[in-house]
């Protein structure tokens, strides 16, 4: 008789080739995707070649990404466009993002369906775990990692306990799937799923949008968690619907699956949530979260700047105007979303209000170069990170929040509910 497993166990059993898989056990398993981008290639090219590497395992489940530096910001950005190029073309990689084709790797790789329902994916990056929203073990691996998995399309993983989370409740107005990420980081804290996969199931679940998950799985690194996977449902088939460029099946946890503990959060009377300045965790309602002047407003990210976050911040922003004192900065996060955000007027909301667009890219949420906070300023971000000096000078400071919080935020120039602007 079969032992039962979580989600997690069976997708590494599945790619490891065995029929069960122990919390702690060490595994060599399958790849179905490697992903690396402009911070991790160069790196991951050195370690290719030192241990001897000719061609990458297969030039259709490898992908290169330039967003973090994109457009180039200096000679040095350039040269790792340039490295990043030749390497696609000598190993004739099928999945090569950069300029207008590009956007951030996270959201990318969702979006073109390229880590499907049942598959295991490392990249270089630690948001990798954004993709457990598609059903799919995704984690992030050092730069070492990535060069033996270019070679050899395997990965050695421990095989993690997993954490189940019960999410329930209704929704208020204005709560997305940011609100409820950053519920979960307080309920959690920095190490509360610390090599942990996190596990989301309960009532809520099958009313959550695809973008709202994404934004939910790419927020639980913050707590250590080792992936975080969503289940497969009718959610998902549509979302992949016209999306998936190979056939998939979806994995179930077994209803006797063993897990290490389980957290609930029900969102009845959640009210929207900003993460207060420096740790993702130091998390409170909007409206009490800090009275500091804002100076910046961040509307980008892998985190939550999809199409539904971009939709929700044009209605706050609508017929209004940004504060005198405020940048607003506004980045879809691919091009796809960039082009129907134009279609549906929402980056003409965004221009009339006094925002400014950029380019498809991480952009201030890297703090590379778009968007780089002087010292002292105070900036209100969809990211999902606002560490000391994130997003520029040591001495600045980031809240963290959805898109609606962000757009009021912009309005009145401080950390706002979003029921302040529209009552």
């Amino acid at each position: 008789m079969n032992q039962p497993q979580t989600m997690s166990q069976k997708i590494l059993a599945s790619r490891a080739g065995l029929p069960y898989v122990e919390p702690g056990a060490i595994v060599e398993a399958e790849l179905d995707m490697v992903l690396a981008n402009d911070v991790s290639t160069p790196m991951a090219i050195r370690g290719f070649k030192e241990i001897g590497g000719e061609r990458v395992f297969d030039s259709s489940r490898v992908v290169l990404v330039a967003d973090h530096f994109t457009p180039n910001k200096d000679v040095g950005s350039a040269l790792i466009t340039k490295e990043m190029n030749e390497f696609a073309s000598s190993n004739h990689l099928e999945h090569r993002f950069e300029g207008g084709r590009s956007g951030i790797s996270h959201v990318l790789l969702a979006e073109r369906g390229l880590i499907l329902p049942g598959e295991l994916a490392v990249g270089a990056d630690s948001r990798m775990v954004t993709h457990g929203a598609l059903g799919a073990f995704a984690t992030g691996v050092g730069a070492s990692d990535l060069a033996a998995a270019l070679v050899t399309g395997h990965g050695w993983f421990q095989v993690p306990s997993t954490t189940k989370v019960e999410l329930g409740g209704e929704m208020g107005p204005w709560i997305g799937g940011m609100d409820i990420a950053l519920a979960l980081l307080r309920l959690l804290g920095p190490e509360g799923a610390h090599y942990q996969s996190l596990e989301f199931s309960g009532p809520l679940v099958p009313r959550l949008s695809m973008d709202a998950r994404l934004t939910i799985s790419n927020l639980m690194v913050e707590s250590g968690a080792k992936a975080a996977l969503f289940p497969v449902d009718q959610v998902t088939t549509d979302y992949l619907k016209d999306k998936a460029k190979r056939s998939w099946a979806s994995v179930a946890p077994d209803p006797e699956a063993v897990y290490s503990k389980t957290v609930k959060l029900d969102v009845t009377g959640l009210e929207p949530q900003a993460a207060r300045p420096h740790r993702p965790h130091d998390v409170a309602p909007a409206r009490r979260a800090g009275y500091e002047p804002v100076d910046q407003v961040f509307i980008g990210s892998c985190a939550a700047a999809r199409l539904e976050d971009l939709r929700v911040a044009a209605q706050v922003l609508s017929g209004k105007q940004v504060h005198p004192r405020v940048r607003l900065m506004v980045i879809p996060p691919t091009p796809r979303i960039m082009l129907q955000a134009v279609r549906e007027g929402l980056v003409e909301t965004f221009l009339a209000a006094g925002g400014i667009m950029g380019p498809p890219s991480c952009g201030p949420c890297a703090g590379a170069h778009l968007g780089v906070l002087a010292a002292g300023e105070v900036a209100v971000a969809t990211a999902n990170r606002n560490y000391r000096g994130r997003m520029g000078h040591p001495s600045s400071r980031i809240y963290l929040a959805g898109p609606a919080v962000a757009a009021a935020s912009a309005i009145l120039g401080r950390v706002a509910d979003p029921a302040e602007v529209l009552s």
